[in-house]
């Protein structure tokens, strides 16, 4: 398989056995080389890629023998953005963990997962050009943009599939630290369906009884009065779910602008907290390689410990 399709022509690609699995858009953007994630999208929705002729849709999952259609496509005008010295140094600093096929980071708050929609570079662009002689870095999984915390990347595909399975098995316990408003109890479970919707191009996630099942627990670390600091655990992992699921369990979060409360926050911003405040605060699972039990605690970062402090204080007086 060609590793870089030729700009000029079309290429047709044949998936062999250590991609099967992959999805057809993440394959491409290994493939095309400082094509914007947009730029693929919009070949994938035009037909201009085929999988065995047909039409597919970006989240197809390839199967080894699969035979890809890439039509010739030009890279960016402005080209992939050059990562700056300062990110860098900060990916340097927050790595929590790494093996011969897996990396733990602790995601800064505000930066994208990957690029797209307007975003030239995220994490994991940012790791494939400090790391250019690691081929195969792939995200394990997904947090949202203005999510802190613990994030996988894998260095090989057989082991991100073998992980992925593990998370579909349900074997990866993923803990989340949030402080939001009014939160009821000491302790209760959020089981509600999601589906997706939009508005004005937003994605935005909402309760609907026929949408994907989704059940979230929550349990109270720290209260101050009207705000309480909780552990949020996911037994699915829906995209948007412990926002939503706190959003339709009364208790929705601070800094939250898609399914939060813009009127409670507004004291709070006033006071200096400028972040959404959930952060995926620890990862527990047995290695796919060798069976050891991995626990990684990620640190809270300077903001999320600042808008602690001010609800301590708050409660305080």
């Amino acid at each position: 398989m060609s590793q870089h399709p030729p700009n000029s022509s079309v290429s047709h690609l044949r998936i062999p056995d250590d991609r099967a699995g992959q999805r057809l858009d993440n394959f491409l953007m290994s493939q095309l080389k400082g094509v914007p994630r947009s730029r693929i999208y919009r070949i994938i929705r035009s037909g201009e890629v085929r999988v065995n002729k047909k039409r597919a849709r970006q989240t197809y999952r390839l199967e080894a023998g699969d035979q890809v259609r890439v039509p010739p496509v030009r890279t960016a005008e402005r080209g992939q953005a050059p990562v700056s010295r300062e990110l860098g140094g900060r990916l340097a600093d927050s790595l929590l963990y790494q093996d011969d096929e897996l990396l733990i980071y602790n995601k800064p708050a505000g930066l994208a997962v990957h690029g797209g929609s307007g975003i030239q570079v995220g994490l994991i662009e940012t790791l494939r050009s400090l790391y250019p002689d690691t081929t195969g870095l792939e995200l394990a999984h997904r947090l949202d943009r203005d999510t802190s915390g613990c994030i996988m990347v894998t260095r090989e595909r057989p082991f991100l599939r073998r992980l992925q399975k593990l998370m579909n098995q349900g074997g990866v316990t993923k803990r989340y630290w949030l402080l939001c408003h009014d939160f009821p109890a000491t302790h209760t479970s959020v089981e509600a369906s999601l589906e997706k919707g939009g508005r004005g191009g937003e994605r935005i996630m909402h309760v609907a009884e026929d949408g994907k099942s989704a059940r979230t627990d929550f349990r109270l670390l720290e209260r101050f009065e009207s705000l309480a600091l909780v552990e949020a655990t996911l037994v699915t992992g829906r995209t948007h779910q412990i926002r939503v699921h706190a959003q339709h369990g009364g208790f929705p979060l601070l800094g939250d602008p898609k399914y939060g409360d813009a009127e409670r926050d507004r004291p709070w911003q006033q006071a200096g907290v400028r972040r959404l405040c959930l952060h995926a605060r620890s990862l527990a699972f047995r290695h796919p390689d060798h069976g050891g039990f991995l626990q990684v605690e990620a640190p809270l970062d300077e903001a999320m410990n600042r808008a602690l402090e001010l609800a301590r204080e708050a409660a305080a007086t």
